[in-house]
């Protein structure tokens, strides 16, 4: 027995285990690779094979139009005035900028005239076109709660 200090399974303390060495070319026994694992992302197969399909319409000739039907007819009624009013209001926000920008071109003038150190067409510029934007924000609103309000008085009609 040898005066070396052993822990309490009766290994040895203070040396380092032995290292197993990787197969070689000349060892006669060849090692397997380890099997290969593919990663992927989850499926969501519940909702790919969902029981649940949409419900037949039996609109056509002959058949009555339910509440359901006309409410439909309401909401995209209501989505094409809010799109038109959309498109409207953009409109007019653009061709505005582009008058206002080329009033400020057009007059050079107004590069000549300074306020603070800041060329006229330049405050023009910045302070300008926010009120200009805001009020055509202001105008898309209003007309847009009144469109809301007439589809309210209309769905509660039917």
């Amino acid at each position: 027995m040898s005066d070396e200090p052993r822990d309490a399974d009766g290994g040895r303390v203070g040396r380092e285990a032995p290292v197993s060495r990787p197969p070689s070319a000349d060892d006669s026994t060849p090692q397997a690779p380890p099997p290969r694992v593919r990663v992927t992302a989850p499926r969501n197969s519940h909702a790919a094979t969902s029981d649940r399909r949409p419900a037949a319409r039996t609109r056509g000739p002959g058949t009555d139009t339910g509440p359901t039907d006309i409410q439909s007819v309401y909401v995209r009624s209501l989505i094409r005035s809010q799109l038109r009013l959309a498109l409207i209001c953009a409109g007019g926000f653009v061709l505005a900028t582009i008058v206002f920008v080329g009033v400020v071109v057009l007059a050079p003038a107004l590069d000549d005239a300074f306020v603070a150190g800041v060329p006229v067409s330049w405050l023009l510029l910045g302070f300008g076109v926010y009120p200009l934007a805001i009020s055509v924000a202001a105008l898309y609103v209003r007309a847009a709660s009144r469109n809301e309000a007439r589809y309210r008085s209309l769905a509660e009609d039917a």
